[in-house]
């Protein structure tokens, strides 16, 4: 069990929820967790989310969740939950799409939406380390106001001359925007892409065929598929 301990807005439907947790050991940053909400008639939902939170920390663990309108279990986190509420938690879950500060490699991280999240786990362990990795986020929105982390994302590229970031924006920009405005695709990672000599340590995340895209064009460009881990999720916001 763990227990609600703050809430931060990110965007208008997007929000942060940290959680206490005694028995919490810590995580890898990428990693998530299950949450299992139970109602009063007994029935169940569960929903996997990825920690937002840096790695190899304790408690509070820090999820990043969108609402989806229809959805049975983010409008709940989202709007349901107050301060001290407590609810059943299962983790740290996955060993796949993870990072760890002792990788060598530059890293590359495409993000596609809510698919920053575990992106920024990953971000912000590296930001804890004396001896940082060069790395570069190309960040994937429908519009500005809808940027998540987006003011933490520029200080860290204001403050880091080994990290950039690229913004793009789908579905229209505002006046004086100064990032792309279109989909990901082979030209822009052809672009933004660490150079292959560089053999990036690479992490997709988005909506399955954005992942699925943005894989097949890394490939494309000459980045090889052992370097290259993806992590999706479905039109419902759950993780696949």
């Amino acid at each position: 069990m763990a227990t609600v301990a703050a809430f931060r807005d990110e965007t208008p439907s997007v929000k942060t929820i940290a959680f206490a947790a005694s028995q919490w050991t810590g995580h890898l940053a990428g990693q998530h967790i299950d949450i299992r909400l139970t109602g009063e008639d007994g029935y169940q939902a569960e929903r996997s989310y990825s920690i937002a939170s840096p790695g190899g920390t304790a408690a509070p663990i820090e999820l990043t969740v969108e609402r989806i309108s229809d959805g049975e279990v983010s409008p709940f986190l989202t709007e349901g939950l107050a301060l001290g509420d407590t609810i059943e938690l299962r983790g740290p879950i996955g060993g796949y799409f993870t990072w760890k500060p002792e990788n060598p490699s530059p890293l590359l991280l495409v993000a596609g939406g809510s698919g920053v999240v575990p992106l920024m786990s990953i971000l912000r362990t590296r930001n804890k380390c004396a001896n940082r990795v060069p790395g570069r986020l190309l960040y994937s929105s429908r519009r500005f106001e809808d940027i998540i982390y987006r003011e933490e994302l520029d200080r860290f590229a204001a403050t880091d001359n080994s990290f950039s970031i690229v913004h793009t924006l789908t579905r229209g920009a505002p006046t004086a925007w100064r990032g792309e405005t279109r989909r990901v695709d082979a030209q822009m990672l052809a672009k933004y892409a660490l150079p292959t000599a560089q053999k990036p340590h690479i992490f997709v995340c988005g909506p399955t065929l954005f992942v699925e895209t943005v894989a097949d064009q890394l490939l494309a460009l000459g980045h090889q598929e052992a370097g290259i881990k993806t992590e999706r999720f479905g039109p419902t916001g759950e993780k696949r």
